[in-house]
């Protein structure tokens, strides 16, 4: 899928070392981190470049301002308007602030309250429209319209590009020996960013970089574009990467990607919760699930070892109550929360009797459910269910082998 760097279309290195002089007034150097714990599973070298840690809790900063700077004094006065279920909202929103710029900012009835929070603490306007992005989309789309202001694409326009491809010089100055980079893709805005300053560096160099992107299962419109040669709009499954859920490919997000990204994988739900437990307890980052999918693409084996390999945490703007849920999915993803279903005769002790065996084998009862209405349950049984914490795969089969042995018949629910 790569093609000659000079063939890449978008923005030129120039464009981006420009960029990056105007987007320095706002955006951070964020740090680059080593993990030994994914060095060790990829067998390679893995830094993190820390995003996450970015203003505004993510790069879009980078690209919103970088694209809002260059307006006119005329297009400034007229206002500028986004549609975003956060990350692309806060960076409108603080790059207006910092321009004297007013912002309207539509977003989905229901966003995350932080990301609603922080957005209208920037000084935007922010009007709730619809239930998923392609409503807030089309209203502000319209708004622009009506009202002559700007509007600010989250991915799809070669200034958006080049400030996210700021990104792209920080990861080869901060790692200068990196062999792979493994970016997330929504529309592609990062991805296409990163890929085009690092190929065309690289040849400056006369070495070569692979670009891996990865997608979240229930969104991935790059494999099907690339596949179909042009972009190609699917149906959208819900997904907890809501970052990077996005139907469509931007036009020039798509031609960059498709001359100068060497892969394209997707992760499941499980994987990106489980990378995010990972990320908390390892390295001891909160990342959101969007930003986490490159983690989840090197648990999972979608990323083969080519020495050094910068992974990018693209964002950490999560709601606790989200954060939450993503955690106890992941330890259930991960087996180290244990739920079970279990038939027991219906006499006095048999409660006692679980209890004793699992605390035997060290594992830890959080929550008990008894019933006598199970449905298969005979007249003289009752059910109980078990939420129990292991330590993982090896002690759940080992909690799960010692009831057996005990004459009980535990099964095991999702």
């Amino acid at each position: 899928m790569t093609a000659a760097p000079l063939t890449i279309a978008g923005p030129t290195l120039a464009n981006v070392e420009a960029a990056r002089l105007v987007v320095s007034r706002v955006a951070e150097v964020t740090p680059m981190e080593t993990s030994r714990y994914l060095s060790d599973v990829l067998g390679a070298p893995v830094h993190l470049k820390c995003e996450n840690l970015q203003r505004t809790g993510s790069y879009k900063i980078r690209g919103a301002y970088n694209r809002m700077s260059r307006l006119s004094d005329e297009e400034k006065a007229r206002g500028v308007v986004a549609a975003s279920a956060g990350n692309h909202a806060q960076g409108v929103a603080f790059a207006a602030r910092e321009l004297g710029i007013q912002a309207t900012i539509f977003m989905p009835i229901g966003v995350a309250l932080p990301k609603l929070q922080a957005t209208r603490h920037y000084g935007a306007e922010v009007v709730l429209r619809g239930h998923t992005v392609s409503e807030p989309l089309k209203a502000a789309q319209e708004f622009a319209e009506r009202t002559g202001a700007v509007y600010i694409p989250p991915f799809d326009h070669a200034d958006v590009v080049a400030g996210q491809g700021t990104l792209g010089l920080e990861l080869l100055e901060q790692v200068p020996e990196l062999e792979t980079v493994v970016v997330p893709i929504g529309g592609g805005g990062l991805i296409s960013g990163v890929a085009s300053v690092l190929k065309r560096r690289a040849a400056e160099l006369g070495r070569s970089i692979r670009i891996i992107g990865v997608q979240a299962a229930n969104a991935a419109a790059y494999p099907v574009s690339l596949a179909a040669g042009a972009v190609t709009e699917i149906t959208i499954s819900p997904t907890i990467a809501d970052g990077i859920a996005v139907a469509k490919p931007g036009k020039l997000n798509f031609e960059i990607v498709r001359d100068a990204v060497d892969e394209v994988v997707t992760v499941d739900d499980d994987d990106i919760a489980r990378a995010m437990l990972v990320l908390l307890e390892r390295a001891k980052m909160v990342v959101e699930p969007a930003g986490a999918v490159g983690v989840a693409a090197i648990l999972t084996g979608k990323v083969v070892a080519s020495g050094p390999t910068v992974v990018v945490l693209s964002g950490g703007n999560i709601d606790p109550l989200i954060m939450e849920r993503v955690i106890a999915h992941g330890l259930a993803a991960s087996e180290r929360y244990l739920k079970l279903r279990i038939p027991l005769p219906d006499r006095p002790g048999q409660l006692a009797r679980t209890s004793e065996i699992i605390a035997d084998q060290n594992a830890n009862v959080v929550e008990v459910l008894h019933t006598r209405h199970g449905s298969g349950l005979a007249i003289s049984q009752v059910e109980l269910e078990l939420h129990i914490e292991t330590r993982g795969p090896e002690h759940a089969d080992q909690v799960i082998g010692a009831l057996r042995e005990a004459g009980y018949d535990p099964r095991t629910q999702l």
